[in-house]
């Protein structure tokens, strides 16, 4: 029972719980320890979807440690993978098997595919995609470079979106980087750049598919206000979970004054 249950109900309904389609959270961890993995799934683990190992943080860990902690995440019903990043550096070397392998063997539910850094074709993202599912993993990809100087165009990124769902990708990410500044669908001060998004959205069907990594405030609250408390929203610092919550359900200031006005 939550703690105010029967007295104060979310001013905003149609909230999804999990196992969840559509309102994915996804955390950026870039190195919590056992004791912070605990106090985050016991405190916001409801409202946590997926949990990222950023970059490549996980080759620092010892193989037990991060095998204990994969299994805390998993249990909790939430989805583990290592970062994009990491999965670029194993293509890149060859060792993509093995690498799929080894993440199975440590725990890990999913498996991020991104070129952010390397270059991939089409046929090879779609490789890759396959080969980890065969495996047993779920698949988010994510479309667009780190570098804002090697930007590619709306149409190629729509073709991208659109040919990994093909593959059997769970979900396509929209870069953003963990600052989310300077990149994809924000300036250089991580405010909103509308005719970005509009571009991207004006090519997809269906925009439950795509997963926007937002890790400020502004940025959520604009993501919400415009698609509704079930977008779904990446690169999440873990400390914010339930702050993105209450924004989501109506229980912050923000999205309380859409809420109250309408009804």
């Amino acid at each position: 029972m939550k703690a105010w249950e029967n007295i104060i109900e979310p001013p905003i309904k149609g909230r999804t719980k999990k196992p969840r389609e559509n309102g994915i959270t996804m955390v950026i961890d870039k190195g919590l320890g056992l004791n912070e993995i605990k106090d985050l799934i016991l405190t916001a683990g409801d409202y946590i979807d997926i949990i990222k190992l950023t970059f490549g943080t996980s080759a620092f860990y010892e193989k037990e440690l991060l095998k204990e902690k994969n299994k805390l995440i998993t249990e909790a019903g939430i989805d583990v993978m290592p970062g994009g990043t990491f999965l670029e550096v194993a293509v890149w070397k060859n060792v993509y098997d093995r690498f799929l392998e080894r993440a199975r063997e440590l725990g890990f539910t999913m498996i991020e595919v991104s070129d952010g850094t390397i270059k991939m074709d089409l046929d090879k993202r779609k490789e890759i995609i396959k080969r980890a599912i065969d495996e047993g993993f779920k698949v988010v990809s994510e479309v667009g470079k780190k570098d804002p100087s090697e930007k590619i165009p709306v149409s190629l990124m729509q073709n991208v979106i659109f040919n990994d769902l093909e593959s059997g990708a769970f979900k396509v990410i929209v870069e953003a980087r963990e600052a989310g500044k300077g990149v994809g669908i924000y300036d250089n001060e991580g405010k909103i750049k509308e005719d970005e998004i509009n571009n991207i959205i004006s090519g997809i069907k269906d925009i439950n598919y795509l997963i926007w990594e937002a890790p400020q405030k502004n940025q959520q609250r604009y993501l919400i206000l415009r698609f509704g408390p079930n977008v779904n929203l990446g690169n999440i610092p873990p400390e914010e979970v339930l702050a993105l919550e209450a924004l989501r359900q109506g229980l912050r200031g923000d999205t309380l004054k859409k809420a109250y006005l309408e009804s």
